[in-house]
């Protein structure tokens, strides 16, 4: 939904764009809408948005914003990116106010997943 001022579309470098898009699809159920051979598009996942071809990605490491997704069962979505060819990068780990993993995908960007206290 389209609000006034609010944050309404993300977009990430994709090093490789179908291995990216791939790993989405088979770790997270996402689909993609592809606009051109270089742009391919994502909607529905809380947040609208698109992954480009660029030899760049996003991480913590080089002052990117992290995007960090709700899980209501931490370890099972570890073991989906896991067998999707993510890299887990910071394992299960507690914060005040519950648990998060960090994960890189097939194009190196990073993303967090976190979840309630166990």
């Amino acid at each position: 939904m389209k609000e006034h001022e609010k944050i309404n579309y993300v977009e990430f470098p994709a090093r490789n764009l179908g291995a990216t898009k791939a790993f989405f699809e088979t770790a997270f159920g996402w689909s993609f809408v592809d606009y051109g051979p270089a742009y391919s598009s994502f909607s529905g996942q809380g947040l609208d948005g698109g992954f480009y071809e660029a030899d760049l990605a996003a991480s913590m490491g080089n002052g990117s914003a992290l995007i960090v997704f709700y899980s209501a069962r931490l370890e099972e979505t570890q073991g989906k990116v896991e067998r999707a060819g993510g890299r887990i990068i910071k394992p299960i780990f507690s914060f005040p106010g519950g648990r998060r993993f960090h994960f890189t995908e097939p194009s190196g960007n990073e993303f967090a997943v976190w979840g309630d206290a166990a």
